[in-house]
């Protein structure tokens, strides 16, 4: 394995619960998954699109974490990524793995997402690379499970899989009161944004293992569990920023403008956080600066991608007029593409148009919609 995976065929799904009912509280969960979402997307990381990263945070029922999962296995045809972090929770009656929910309670699986509908979820992904990275208690055995040590085990083995996880299969993870990230992500994101000093120029799983487990030990820290199948943990998953910081030589134009796509991608992951915990407030300046960061760049990038969630934000904040100027401007930019980007922000437009009473307007655009609807349907 030569180069990182496609990011254009390859999806990404983090789930963190912070907030339980029933169970002690994870303030760190949510900066765990908002902070790696922004590193994977990153272009000096690996570049995967925003649009194949989805955050879920808090979910509350089996489907808010299978249902995403299940999309991006169908999607995914070269890797599929599902990180979660949250609390590990053993069943009374079973030594299996459960990742609890807000409502979950200890000790009682049946409230919780058994990792055995999970490993079925992974078994349907068209993706050639599955990994699965768990930072919760017991995500051992999640390991264990997949490491074909007995009958059992490899009968739910799953092809090309590894499984990265935080703490052995009798251990509980570790989330450092003070510290803005748990134990195990907090030393992952490190190896992301810094890179690993005389390591290859692409981070593998494996080197990515060996790093996180010499620094784990270093602070006696709970140490972190691998498995694998058919050897993927050869695969490259992050460039090494430490390499690239000792490049001489101009880095090349395609870097400002990787840089650029970087903080958009990052603007637009991080203002749809915002957004799912209710915070609009936060979520308008981010996005707004995103727009203005995307404007100044050559090509359309996630462009459009802004736009449509700037807009729906500022029409559900009353900010009717905005929304449809900014719409608008996208219209421009879209009406001569064929294809479904054209087709919604045509739909968008034209449903705020006619709630603020411009119908004939609305109309045309829906006019617009329909002849690319049609013109799509020919080609």
């Amino acid at each position: 394995m030569t180069g990182l995976p496609d990011p254009t065929r390859s999806r990404a799904v983090l789930v963190g619960t912070s907030s339980y009912r029933h169970l002690p509280q994870l303030s760190a969960v949510e900066a765990n998954v908002v902070d790696l979402a922004a590193e994977l997307c990153d272009a000096t990381v690996w570049g995967l699109p925003v649009r194949h990263c989805t955050v879920v945070t808090d979910p509350l029922t089996t489907p808010a974490i299978l249902d995403p999962v299940y999309q991006a296995a169908e999607e995914a045809t070269d890797t599929l990524l599902v990180y979660f972090a949250g609390h590990g929770m053993r069943d009374a009656d079973s030594t299996d793995l459960y990742l609890a929910l807000g409502d979950s309670r200890e000790h009682l699986g049946y409230t919780a997402v058994a990792y055995q509908h999970l490993r079925t979820a992974l078994r349907t992904a068209r993706a050639r690379r599955k990994i699965v990275v768990l930072d919760c208690c017991f995500s051992g055995r999640a390991a264990r499970a997949l490491s074909g040590g007995d009958q059992l085990a490899a009968q739910a083995a799953v092809d090309g899989a590894y499984v990265l996880a935080a703490s052995p299969r009798d251990r509980i993870a570790l989330a450092p009161d003070g510290e803005r990230y748990t134990a195990f992500t907090g030393e992952l994101l490190g190896v992301l944004r810094d890179g690993v000093e005389d390591g290859p120029e692409l981070i593998d799983l494996d080197t990515l293992h060996r790093v996180l487990e010499e620094r784990l030990r270093a602070k006696n820290r709970p140490l972190p569990q691998r498995s694998q199948e058919n050897g993927v943990g050869r695969l490259p998953l992050a460039r090494n920023k430490a390499r690239a910081g000792r490049r001489r030589g101009p880095a090349g134009p395609v870097l400002a403008a990787d840089v650029r796509a970087a903080l958009v991608a990052t603007g637009l992951s991080l203002a749809r956080v915002l957004r799912a915990e209710g915070n609009t407030r936060d979520a308008l300046p981010v996005l707004r600066l995103a727009l203005q960061e995307q404007r100044t760049g050559d090509g359309r990038g996630d462009l459009v991608e802004v736009q449509l969630e700037l807009s729906e934000l500022l029409a559900e904040t009353g900010q009717v007029r905005e929304a449809i100027e900014v719409l608008e401007l996208a219209f421009q930019q879209v009406h001569k593409v064929y294809g479904p980007e054209a087709v919604l922000v045509c739909r968008r437009l034209a449903d705020l148009l006619q709630e603020s009473g411009n119908h004939l307007q609305a109309c045309e655009v829906l006019k617009h919609a329909l002849d690319i609807s049609e013109h799509a349907g020919r080609r």
